[in-house]
């Protein structure tokens, strides 16, 4: 250590006060247990009286000798350290006004901060300084308090690395005030900013901030930096689209469904449309996960065939839709009597609104209709073509129709016809007598002919030797 080798007593002269605290100091830290034990085995107290102050220092700032021996010692080849870190470290190690560890300390960060760059984040573990320190980890604690109190470093508040789920290190660095202790930056640069106004200084923070977010030296940190590449990574799976939840069933896990999906993105196919248009099949296979894959390599343009059964459905669901409005249009209708705007027919619905009657002003007997009827009647009635005829309406269009009687049609007219029984008048009486008389007429000369025949072209022809009964085959 650089103060180890600084402290060495001259053989012609006797011992100083300066020597002596130097030999105390070096004692303490090399032999813990000797004599000088109160200073280090009372440390781990808070604020122990009298530690720093067994050996003090002079008050007088005597810079100019002290930095005449640490040249001396620097000539002489006792260290490898630069001029200006060999500098540092001394003022360092005899500061005043601060206890023996805090010495310590500040004589390790001035090894180790960038001398280039002062105030810039000192990279080095808390290893490394206890190390250079020749202190317990929590001494250095310690020790680092009493520099954040006397205003001699910065700690900042330690990172928090969210995306990565780590806590990244919390960085000391120094002051203005020790870095011009420790011979890093000159007195005319003190004078310098202390000259400049109010706002030059009010903007010299965030400078510094600025200065501490980016790191002065390209150091490789291990567990505090990490490039997290997604490809390198094995991430927990998401949540499955709802329409592949049932790959599940089929025993299909879901990093291997995420994969599929990859690879029906290769072949520009969405998994979803294949097991959609494929499903019946592919829940009967034997080896579904084979299969699946095959209908992946396939040529086969599943997304159309999802468009059209979409579209197939669609339609179902507006034809029925429709069907279901006709339907109720009608059953409201039931009963009721519509005319056109013309007033030339008169429309009847009946009463279970299975047909209508369509009477013409020109005709006596009215048309009844009972097929496809309600779909157009439906869309007359939308279309205003049709509406809803009144007492008065009816009466006119009975008048100016010849021989014809409209009556609206209900459901009590209806039962009462049914109920009456139906008898046969005279004249229809009549009209079927004579209806069976022609027949019997017509059956009896029919029987006759056949039994008997003509006895004249019988004798006839039984002469010219043939057959009876060839004149009757030929009168049939």
């Amino acid at each position: 250590m650089p103060t180890a080798a600084l402290l060495r007593r001259e053989s012609d002269k006797g011992p100083t006060p300066r020597s002596v605290a130097d030999s105390d100091r070096q004692s303490s830290v090399s032999l813990p247990f000797s004599k000088k034990w109160t200073c280090d085995m009372l440390i781990a107290q808070h604020s122990v009286a009298g530690e720093g102050v067994v050996c003090p220092l002079p008050l007088h700032n005597d810079s100019v000798s002290t930095d005449q021996i640490a040249l001396n010692e620097f000539l002489a080849g006792q260290s490898n350290l630069p001029w200006v870190v060999f500098r540092a470290a001394h003022r360092a190690a005899n500061y005043p006004t601060l206890p023996a560890r805090a010495r310590a300390v500040l004589a390790a960060l001035a090894r180790t901060v960038d001398a280039n760059d002062p105030y810039a984040s000192i990279f080095a573990r808390r290893e490394l300084l206890t190390g250079r320190a020749m202190q317990s980890m929590r001494t250095f604690y310690r020790s680092l308090d009493d520099l954040e109190t006397a205003g001699l470093i910065e700690r900042a508040p330690q990172k928090r690395y969210g995306t990565a789920g780590l806590f990244g290190r919390a960085y000391l660095h120094l002051t203005e005030r020790s870095a011009m202790v420790l011979g890093y930056i000159s007195a005319s640069v003190e004078t310098e900013s202390a000259e400049e106004p109010a706002e030059s200084q009010d903007s010299r923070p965030a400078v510094l901030d600025s200065t501490f977010e980016t790191p002065c030296v390209s150091v490789a940190d291990g567990a505090i930096y990490k490039d997290l590449f997604p490809k390198n990574q094995k991430r927990q799976p998401g949540r499955l689209p709802p329409d592949l939840e049932r790959l599940l069933s089929l025993g299909f896990r879901q990093f291997l469904i995420f994969k599929l999906m990859r690879e029906a993105k290769t072949h520009a196919k969405l998994l979803s449309d294949v097991v959609e248009a494929t499903w019946d099949h592919l829940k009967q296979a034997k080896r579904p996960i084979s299969y699946l894959r095959a209908l992946l390599r396939s040529p086969v343009d599943f997304s159309h065939q999802i468009r059209a059964k979409h579209a197939a459905d669609e339609r179902k669901t507006r034809e029925a839709k429709h069907a279901a409005q006709v339907e109720l249009s009608v059953s409201e209708s039931a009963g009721n009597t519509f005319i056109d705007n013309e007033e030339s027919k008169l429309i009847v619905v009946s009463s279970d609104a299975q047909s209508i009657s369509v009477h013409y002003r020109r005709e006596v007997s009215p048309r009844v209709a009972t097929g496809q009827w309600a779909e157009s009647f439906v869309a007359a009635i939308r279309t205003n073509t049709l509406k809803e005829a009144t007492f008065e309406q009816i009466k006119d269009f009975q008048r100016n129709r010849p021989n014809a009687v409209i009556r609206p049609v209900d459901a009590q007219t209806e039962a009462t016809a049914e109920a009456q029984a139906r008898t046969r008048t005279a004249d229809i009486g009549d009209r079927l007598n004579e209806m069976k008389r022609t027949l019997r007429a017509a059956c009896a000369g029919v029987s006759r002919a056949a039994k008997g025949g003509f006895p004249d072209d019988d004798r006839s022809q039984n002469r010219a030797g043939k057959p009876k009964g060839y004149g009757v085959q030929a009168v049939v």
